[in-house]
């Protein structure tokens, strides 16, 4: 039987534009690389994607577990900016932070005298912040898009999965369907639009048709969101990486970079200073819909065997 998948239609690594069928005058792939080591907590990102995409300021609420106010990724927070502190002296890190180290953050020098090394017997904090700009990843397979059952979610000519608001039903399909639990449907508050309808970051494709940067990259302050083709960002990211491991922050590793991972590799993709857990993030994803052509396959076997065992009973009953 032949099969109705073509090879990596579901898994594996493609250019998720020619996939979708645009031209050889298509732009190359977009997307964002997030240097979590340079973000600074600022939430920027977070009023500027509010601000640009009329999304509502709702939901900012003290959890009492951490400063972050803005609790995680939903349809009213496209961009959240995770705080994260952690029990570590950083005189006994294993990232290596035990000396002043260069991480090529932009600076300001100050206005008076150089600040001297602490004394070796200084008291040094206990713990440490760990800081994350988190966002759709615009997977190469999107779950999300595979199961929409409308054709709201479509994949731009940029390689970007967007939400057209006009056509989206509400059904919910996509909200279970993504391995990273980004998508959800607008709840409220009351007078807002879009209520009912998925909602998620669209990489600003208004902007990337006027050949903008998107609001977040345009609003960050350190650099830290980084735009631009995929390929160029994948290779900035593993020199950066390097960068880290040379100064001997070994904890410094990439995540969503791979093009053979679970989901074909994400246009938005991470520098985190630890496990992919401490952030929130699922430590191995994969494409829920990668498994379709198995299943369709043992399901056209089972209907084989059965349509089979209705024949041979009816020929039966017939002698």
């Amino acid at each position: 039987m032949t099969s109705l998948f073509r090879e990596n239609d579901l898994w594996g690594p493609l250019d998720p534009s020619e996939e979708a069928g645009y031209g050889e005058e298509r732009p190359k792939r977009k997307g964002f690389f997030t240097d979590t080591s340079i973000c600074i907590g600022c939430k920027a990102c977070e009023v500027a994607c509010k601000e640009w995409n009329d999304v509502p300021a709702d939901h900012f609420d003290m959890l009492g577990s951490s400063y972050d106010n803005s609790h995680s990724l939903n349809a009213n927070q496209w961009r959240h900016v995770a705080f994260i502190e952690q029990p570590k002296r950083l005189g006994d890190q294993e990232s290596g932070l035990r000396q002043t180290v260069d991480i090529g953050m932009p600076v300001m020098a100050p206005s008076g005298p150089p600040e001297t090394e602490p004394a070796d017997g200084a008291e040094k904090p206990d713990f440490r912040w760990l800081m994350s700009s988190d966002v759709c990843k615009h997977c190469t397979h999107a779950a999300c898009l595979d199961v929409c059952p409308t054709g709201s979610l479509f994949r731009s000519e940029f390689g970007t999965v967007v939400v057209q608001d006009d056509i989206c039903n509400g059904c919910g399909y996509c909200v279970p369907a993504c391995p990273y639990g980004v998508i959800e449907r607008r709840k409220g508050p009351e007078g807002a639009k879009n209520v009912g309808i998925a909602q998620k970051c669209t990489l600003c494709y208004d902007r990337l048709e006027a050949g903008q940067t998107p609001a977040c990259a345009q609003a960050c302050p350190t650099q830290s969101i980084q735009f631009g083709d995929v390929e160029e960002l994948r290779d900035r990211a593993n020199a950066r990486v390097a960068q880290m491991h040379d100064a001997g922050i070994m904890d410094a590793r990439l995540y969503g970079n791979d093009p053979d991972d679970g989901i074909g590799g994400a246009g938005a993709f991470f520098l985190l200073l630890d496990e992919p857990e401490v952030y929130g993030l699922p430590p191995d994803p994969v494409v829920t819909t990668r498994d379709l052509p198995h299943m369709f396959r043992r399901a056209s076997a089972a209907a084989a065997v059965m349509l089979a065992g209705a024949a041979v009973s009816f020929l039966g009953r017939r002698r």
